[in-house]
This record gives structure tokens, C-alpha cells and sequence, in this order.
């Protein structure tokens, strides 16, 4: 079986391994592209093939995988991608963008014959080294099934999230909920380091008991948000977790209080907790 050629353009911190994955992967002939010199080297002594442009990478492969920094660098990518490009090639957005941006840039691209996915990530650089990332991919299937060997040589989990522009919707929901909890994590802290706890060890407490509760997605089983019915399974189940939670919620206010550290999530999340959970 002839081996699938793929493009890796963006070797950063996250860029970089994944790149390597599909270096290391059997049926994927890679070609990279960066402006800094040590990561291509890297990647060359991995196996890759270097491409002295964008342009120069987009002329050998099928496949094109982009992680760059923002919206106007893959605008740019994409602009030297069109120069050579030929029909039938997919690019792969990896990066983070506006939830505008993959639609444009997929209506740009098929002027030129060429299939667009957006293809973010999530799963970090650890992810990304390991070959554990879960990639959410906006698209149509035609650009999907195009995109796929290269995504499954990056990932462990890969999801057709809809059409174009899905997978980023996907990533930034995602994300909210990930800097929110960070932000609850800072104030946690604040309340135990006033209380005079160790916060090393509350660190470990948290990435313990997540890994075994999965954390926030262990309450993320529904289709829809809207309001439970009593008679439904998962009214007695969230309505169990409102009780603990409210309780706790409560407690913990109260020993802010005492303590006099500010915690206006808390504070929110007694108020919206019933309501969230479909209460």
C-alpha cells in the first residue's frame, strides 16, 4: 500500500510532537516546514523530509496539516498553500482560531479545488508526545475521511464534530471549561492557603480524585441541557450531586467568610448549580 504524504507546517510546543508522531508512524511520508531551524532539525533526524517553504511542502503531499500561531498566520499558510496546491489536497487547521475563520478560509480553498477541516486539539504536549490528543474536526465527510490518516496517527480519540467550523466551536467549549475550572482552582487555593493547608498536596488531592471521577465531564452524559423531567434517570442522579454539592458549597462559603478570602465563583456556583444541572 502506497504511503499517504503528508505536510506538517507550525513545529512548536505542541506542533512539534505531533509531528513526530507522524513521523514515527508507518504508512505516512512526512514533510515539515518552519521558520526556526532546531525543531525541522529534529523532525529531519526523525525520519522527515524538509521542505525549504510552505510553498515548496505543499507542492510533494496529499495532506497539510497546519499549527501555527493565530488566524492570520494560517491566512498566510493557506495563501502560499493555493500558489502550488492542486486539486484534491486537504488542509488541516490545527490551530486555534475564530469560530469565523475555517468557513472563510474553506470557501477560499475551494476555489482552488481544495478540501478545508478544522482540527484543533486538546490533550496538550503531553498529549500531543504520547499520541493521546482528542482531536475535534469541523468539515464535510468527504474532508474528514481525506484528513483521517493523519489524524489517527496523532490521536487516540478523533471526532467528526459537524461541518465546518464545529471542531473550533468544540475546542472553545471546551477550553471555557477548562480556564473557568483553572480560575476555581486559583480560588480554592487563596481559601486553603488561608486556612494554612498545604497547597502541593491539595494539587495532588485534585489530580488524583480526577483522574478517578474524570472532574468536570463526569456530569457531561446528556444531549441537551434542557430541564429534566422527575421521572427521568438523571434527575435522581444530578439531584444527588446538587444536594453534596450545595452542602459543600455552603460550608465552604462559610469558612471564606470566617477567613475573609473573596470567592465570588463559589459564590456563583451555589446559585447556578441546580439550574445547570437541569434542576
Amino acid at each position: 500500500m502506497p504511503s499517504t504524504r503528508v505536510g506538517f507546517v507550525g513545529l512548536g510546543n505542541i506542533g512539534k510532537p505531533m509531528a513526530l508522531r507522524l513521523a514515527a508512524s508507518d504508512g505516512i511520508d512526512l514533510v515539515v516546514y518552519d521558520v526556526a531551524p532546531d525543531p525541522v532539525a529534529e523532525l529531519e533526524k526523525a525520519g522527515a523530509r524538509v521542505a525549504t517553504s510552505v510553498a515548496a511542502l505543499a507542492a510533494k503531499v496529499e495532506i497539510i496539516c497546519v499549527m501555527v500561531r493565530d488566524d492570520d498566520q494560517v491566512r498566510d499558510v493557506l495563501g502560499e498553500i493555493l500558489g502550488v496546491a492542486g486539486d484534491g489536497q486537504t488542509v488541516v487547521i490545527h490551530s486555534t482560531v475564530s469560530p469565523d475563520t475555517p468557513a472563510q478560509l474553506e470557501d477560499t480553498a475551494a476555489r482552488h479545488g481544495i478540501k478545508v477541516v478544522d482540527a484543533p486539539v486538546s490533550g496538550g504536549a503531553m498529549g500531543a508526545a504520547d499520541g493521546t490528543l482528542a482531536i475535534m474536526v469541523g468539515g464535510t465527510d468527504e474532508a474528514f475521511a481525506a484528513a483521517r490518516p493523519a489524524l489517527d496517527a496523532m490521536a487516540s480519540l478523533v471526532t467528526h464534530a459537524g461541518p465546518i467550523g464545529a471542531g473550533t466551536k468544540f475546542k472553545l467549549a471546551r477550553n471555557l471549561m477548562h480556564f473557568v475550572a483553572f480560575t476555581a482552582a486559583t480560588e480554592a487555593q487563596r481559601l486553603a492557603e488561608a486556612a494554612g493547608l498545604d497547597l502541593v498536596e491539595l494539587g495532588k488531592v485534585v489530580r488524583h480524585t480526577d483522574a478517578i471521577t474524570g472532574g468536570p465531564g463526569a456530569i457531561m452524559h446528556r444531549a441537551t441541557t434542557a430541564p429534566l423531567q422527575e421521572d427521568d434517570f438523571w434527575y435522581g442522579v444530578f439531584d444527588h450531586v446538587r444536594a453534596l454539592g450545595e452542602k459543600d458549597l455552603t460550608f465552604a462559603i462559610a469558612l471564606a467568610d470566617e477567613l475573609d478570602v473573596d470567592v465570588p465563583m463559589a459564590h456563583e456556583a451555589l446559585n447556578r448549580l441546580g439550574r445547570g444541572l437541569g434542576l
